[in-house]
Formats: structure tokens, sequence, C-alpha cells
């Protein structure tokens, strides 16, 4: 039990993360950054999940934690690229697997189960966004659709602004601060590229048309002030998803929900989806028909 929550290593050399679990079981959880994001905006849910018995593998996408070329030699098919070798990696040491993200990070997790309906368990949606409506997106955001389909502007760049996803003063000013002096690696790009978000849009595209068939329970928990991507984000999936669809929103953080003020609120209802994933499969086991309630439920 001395291995709770501890980290272990990184993946591959690169900015991956994972956090060993207790002994107690062996469920595992894949956590996928957003858009222009790192590892690091998931450690602090990483590393609570961890303490309450799960391993977590907070994986990095490919084209990210570098330059803005970087990122634009990519496109979304790379990024579920190193999705699904995350989660084969994880699968070699857990037997219960549960996949989630932040932002379009949870758009590439509905793809994962949507593909691997044998292999996940179970998905998280943080903030997860399919379209860029929140109350800090330019008002001139309808015009991306235009800018799409002119390939050339791919590499016209949108600034990130206040408040930068967070609604917490103290911690957006030690983010905004790593993120302005150029430190990628940990609070990510000051600019995304048309291109990525090109790249992103034929992401959700992709995922949009496979809703009704994601038969997997999922937990959706969106901040009803998102700045990125509105409420309505959350409510559209949880009517279109094919399965249990349980939404917890938060009233009292923004986009960034896993670093901003109710990150432990965060933590406590993941980590009972996820003790409910394993109470149901083993119902499941048992008897091939039980189901057991969520706490509170």
């Amino acid at each position: 039990m001395g291995n709770r929550g501890r980290f272990v290593s990184k993946q591959r050399g690169d900015h991956s993360l994972l956090f060993r679990g207790s002994s107690r079981g062996r469920t595992g959880v894949l956590l996928i950054h957003g858009l222009g994001g790192t590892p690091l905006e998931l450690k602090a849910v990483a590393r609570g999940l961890a303490a309450r018995g799960s391993t977590v593998s907070c994986c990095q996408l490919a084209g990210h934690c570098g330059t803005e070329d970087d990122l634009l030699k990519t496109g979304w098919a790379d990024w579920f690229a190193s999705a699904e070798r995350a989660l084969a990696e994880l699968e070699h040491e857990c037997d219960t697997i549960v996949v989630g993200g932040l932002s379009i990070g949870a758009v590439l997790a509905l793809r994962l189960a949507a593909l691997n309906p044998e292999r996940v368990n179970g998905t998280i949606l943080l903030a997860p966004t399919l379209w860029y409506d929140g109350w800090a997106v330019p008002w001139y955001r309808f015009m991306l659709k235009l800018a799409f389909k002119a390939k050339w502007l791919k590499r016209m760049r949108f600034a990130e602004r206040p408040p930068y996803g967070i609604k917490d003063e103290a911690i957006r000013a030690v983010v905004a601060g790593a993120m302005l002096s150029g430190k990628a690696a940990e609070a990510g790009l000051t600019c995304t590229p048309l291109g990525a978000l090109r790249e992103a849009d034929e992401l959700v595209h992709d995922v949009l048309r496979r809703l009704g068939g994601i038969k997997t329970p999922a937990l959706i928990v969106h901040p009803r002030e998102d700045d990125i991507s509105d409420l309505s984000n959350a409510i559209h999936l949880q009517r279109r998803l094919g399965g249990l669809a349980e939404c917890v929103v938060l009233d009292d953080s923004y986009h960034i929900v896993t670093v901003d003020r109710q990150r432990d609120i965060l933590i406590d209802r993941t980590a009972n989806f996820i003790e409910y994933l394993e109470r149901r499969l083993a119902g499941e086991s048992d008897t091939g028909a039980r189901v057991v309630p969520m706490k509170g439920a």
C-alpha cells in the first residue's frame, strides 16, 4: 500500500505520466489531454485516482509538448494512434480499463470506446468539446468553418487569452506564467494554429456519427461557466450516447476542470464512478445480469 498514488515513470521517453495504484485491484485509467495541452494538466486528477486504487496513465499525444510546427505536422489520426498505443500498454497490467480525457481528449476517449467496446469498460468525459462555443470564445468563431476550407490558412493562429480556462486566479497566474514563458511541455502552447483546429473538427465529425453506438457507461463532468465549450456540449452527449451517461455540473470552475477550484469534487465523483464500474463488472461476472447502482443513485 506504500506504493499508492506514486509516480512511477515516464513512458517512451516523452512527457507521459504513469501513477501506480494500490494492489487491491487491476483497474487502469487512461487520461488524454486536450488540444495543445500536456499530460501535466491531468496530473492532479491522476494522483487522486491512484490514491483511490487505480493505475493511471496520462499519455502525450503526437505533436504536443513542443512547437506549433510540431503540432501542425500531425493530424487527428496521429493523436488517436497515440491514445491507442497508451491503451495497449495499460492493458498489459490492468484488466478493467476506463478511458477519459479533457476537452478534445474526451472526444478521443469516445472514439476509443466506439472502436473497442470489449476493451473499454467506461469513459470519463471532462469538459468535452464538440464545439468551441464558450463565453470567452471570440464572436467570429462562426467563421472557423469557412476558414477550414482554405488549407493555405492552416498557419493562422488563435492566441490563448484570459482566463485561460481557469477560474481560480492563483492557479491561473501560475499556468499563464509557464505558458507565456514558452514552457510548452508544462502549460501547452500560447497559440493554436488553425490547421490543428481543423483536424479537431474532423475528429469531432467522426465521433458524432458514432455516439448512438457507444454503449459504454460514461461520466460527464462539465462546468456551468465553461469559457471554451458551453454546457450544451455535455447535454448533447448525454442525450445521444447509447449507454448510461451520468452528468455532473460544476458551479465554480472554468474549462480546465482538472486544475481548477473543484478538482477535488471531480476526483471524488470519478473515483465513485470507477468503483461503480468495478461492482457492475463483478456483478455481471457473477450473475450475467445483475446491475449495482452508483453511490447516491
